[in-house]
């Protein structure tokens, strides 16, 4: 199902009701005294993670949404009705950040989760208010303040524990292809990859992960080359980045430049994300010499300067992937108990994710003003088409 995973949009809080200015009349009673009512207060703005939902796309076409405002005070000492208050659902992984101030309002990461984005404003007040012992007859009442107004930007990042790097045609499809159901496009030429592709890998029973496969990053996508680094945001939230390497690449690179080229992209977009657990994982290796494997496999590990995890696999045949699988949800299950018995950990996991998602958003932000600087210079037109840059991800579970 095709969505958009960046909308901008204006939200509207609603407005106070006024204070109503009334005296009570009635037969036989003379000066009845104030009896003005207060203002109903303005609706707020709320989003809310919705599991049904996984695009954006509604709100690309409509840019405007406000809650309804209060209602105003009436005689009797009525109070005015409060405003309904305006839930916009999204899909879970939603981020929503203020382009004003750059403030994240709110990071939707589970169901139901419900978020306030948007301030109603205040009720005004009637004259009854007012009335004191030397002051039987008020005049005064105060109008319901103006709701908060946003200009915000939703964006979506999938939700996967595993994400998968790599140049194109490294073997990621045929990797999470052979680990998951997920049958994403696979094919002898680059960019087989356009769009996310997510498969839920089963370990055992009740056990699982889920992992991400993201188009192929060339050299020079931090300045727009190829699908660009736009991609990237959505490796914001994995546990661990599994570097896929082509051992036996068909345009005759070294395996070792093309470890570092990704090491260099990934940089440029964000270093934090570059700092986060990171595995390297060399693909094809039934399609080199058994007498080359390990001279080739050494060659890379050098390059990088490498010292994490190290798995020599083949997609293609299954060979090595069920030890690799293992052990990574042998990590993702320590991982989870350490987060659940240290808070402190917890917080600084979120501060690290926060800040990867900031440097990718400047980041992002950085490389599209240098495309449209650019077209204008060269052809006065300076539009970027997000659509260019909308994705496709279908869960599929193993």
């Amino acid at each position: 199902m095709k969505f958009v995973d960046e909308a901008t949009v204006t939200i509207e809080a609603g407005k106070g009701g006024n204070g109503c200015m009334s005296f009570r009349r009635e037969k036989f009673i003379a000066k009845g005294g104030p009896d003005g009512g207060d203002g109903g207060d303005g609706g707020s703005v709320f989003v809310e993670a919705d599991e049904s939902l996984n695009t954006l796309i509604d709100y690309r076409f409509q840019p405007r949404y406000s809650a309804q405002n209060g209602k105003g005070g009436q005689s009797r000492n009525c109070t005015g009705a409060k405003g309904d208050d305006l839930i916009m659902k999204v899909p879970v992984g939603t981020t929503v950040v203020d382009i004003d101030t750059d403030e994240v309002l709110a990071d939707l990461t589970k169901v139901g989760q419900v978020e306030k984005i948007a301030q109603g404003g205040f009720h005004g007040l009637g004259n009854t208010r007012f009335k004191s012992s030397v002051n039987r007859a008020p005049r005064q009442t105060t109008s319901g303040s103006l709701g908060e107004t946003r200009n915000v930007k939703l964006e979506l990042k999938v939700l996967a524990d595993v994400g998968l790097l790599g140049l194109p045609n490294a073997g990621k499809s045929t990797f999470i292809r052979s680990v998951s159901a997920a049958t994403p496009k696979v094919a002898d030429y680059p960019f087989t990859t356009l769009v996310p592709n997510l498969g839920v890998v089963s370990t055992e029973k009740h056990k699982s992960f889920v992992i991400a496969d993201i188009p192929g990053i060339i050299e020079g996508a931090a300045e727009g080359a190829g699908l660009g680094i736009q991609f990237l945001k959505h490796l914001a939230r994995n546990r661990i980045l599994l570097h896929l390497v082509d051992m036996a690449p068909w345009d005759g690179v070294m395996p070792a430049d093309s470890a570092q080229v990704i090491v260099r992209e990934l940089e440029k977009f964000s270093p934090t994300l570059a700092a986060q657990p990171r595995w390297l994982v060399l693909n094809k290796l039934d399609m080199v010499p058994e007498a080359e494997q390990e001279e080739r496999c050494q060659a890379v590990i050098d390059a990088l300067s490498w010292d994490g995890p190290v798995y020599r696999i083949s997609a293609i045949n299954k060979m090595g992937t069920q030890e690799l699988v293992r052990d990574i949800q042998v990590f993702l299950d320590q991982l989870a108990v350490q987060l659940a018995e240290d808070p402190e950990l917890a917080e600084a996991e979120l501060q690290v994710r926060r800040s990867i998602d900031r440097e990718g958003r400047e980041r992002i932000e950085q490389m599209r003003a240098e495309i449209r600087a650019k077209r204008r210079g060269e052809d006065d037109f300076d539009d970027f088409d997000d659509d260019d840059y909308d994705v496709e991800v279908e869960y599929v579970k193993n």
